[in-house]
C-alpha cells in the first residue's frame, strides 16, 4: 500500500497495513466510499487511536465528542449520543467500522438511507414514532430571546406546523412512513427537527482534512 501520510515512517506504514489491510478490503465491498476514501479515513482513525497509547487500537468516545464539536460544529449532546448509538452500541469506544460507517452516512446521496438515519436520531424514545413532546423539545432549540411569552408562542406555533406537515395519516404521531412521504417530495425537510448532517461547507473542510477523494473530485 502506498504511503498515505508523510508523518509516519515505513515501519509504521507497514503496521497500519497489517492492522487495517483486511478491514479495508472488507469495507470496500460494502460501502459506496472508494478504497482511497476508506484508506484515508482509517489512517486518521489510526492516528486518533495511537494517541491513546502504543497498544491502543480504538478511538475513545471522548475523542469522538471532541471531533463533533470541532469539525462538525455539533454541540447538542443528545444529537451526538444518538448519532453514536446509530453506528455503535459500544459504551466506551468507537470501532473503525463505526467510524467509516458514520462518514458513509454523511456522504451518501441515497435519500432513503439518509432518511432512515435521520428519523432514528429524532426518534429519541425508540418507539418508531415521533410524538408531540419530542417535537416540542426540538422546537425549543429553534427560538431563543428575552421575551419569554413571544418565544413560547413561536415554539408552539412551530410545533403545530410540524405536526400538521408531517403527520400525514392524522393519528397524532409522526411515523417513518409519514416522514419519508413528506421528505421524498421535499428533501430540504430531511433535517426538520435540527441539524444532523455536515453542511456543504463543513463537508468540504472534512474532505480536505481527511483527503476524501470522492468529495473533492
Amino acid at each position: 500500500m502506498d504511503y498515505l501520510d508523510a508523518t509516519i515512517d515505513s515501519m509504521e506504514n507497514s503496521r497500519f497495513v497489517a492492522v487495517y489491510g483486511g478491514l479495508i478490503r472488507e469495507l470496500v465491498g460494502i460501502s459506496h466510499l472508494s478504497q482511497t476514501d476508506i484508506n484515508c479515513l482509517l489512517m486518521v482513525y489510526y492516528k486518533f487511536a495511537k494517541v491513546n497509547g502504543p497498544n491502543a487500537k480504538k478511538m475513545t468516545k471522548i475523542q469522538f465528542y471532541q471531533l463533533f464539536l470541532v469539525l462538525f460544529k455539533v454541540s447538542n449532546v443528545q444529537t451526538i449520543d444518538r448519532t453514536l448509538f446509530a453506528v455503535t452500541k459500544d459504551v466506551k469506544y468507537v470501532s473503525p467500522q463505526a467510524w467509516v460507517q458514520l462518514f458513509s452516512l454523511y456522504t451518501t446521496k441515497d435519500l432513503s438511507v439518509r432518511m432512515r438515519f435521520a428519523f432514528d436520531i429524532y426518534d429519541t424514545k425508540a418507539t418508531g414514532f415521533i410524538d408531540r413532546e419530542q417535537v416540542s423539545l426540538a422546537c425549543e432549540k429553534f427560538f431563543t430571546g428575552e421575551d419569554e411569552d413571544e418565544i413560547t408562542e413561536l415554539r408552539a406555533d412551530m410545533g403545530e406546523f410540524i405536526i400538521k406537515k408531517f403527520d400525514v395519516d392524522k393519528d397524532g404521531l409522526i411515523s417513518f412512513e409519514d416522514y419519508s412521504a413528506v421528505v421524498s417530495e421535499q428533501p430540504c425537510l430531511l433535517e426538520f427537527l435540527g441539524r444532523l448532517f455536515p453542511s456543504p461547507e463543513d463537508r468540504e473542510i472534512m474532505a480536505h482534512c481527511i483527503n476524501m477523494d470522492s468529495i473533492l473530485t
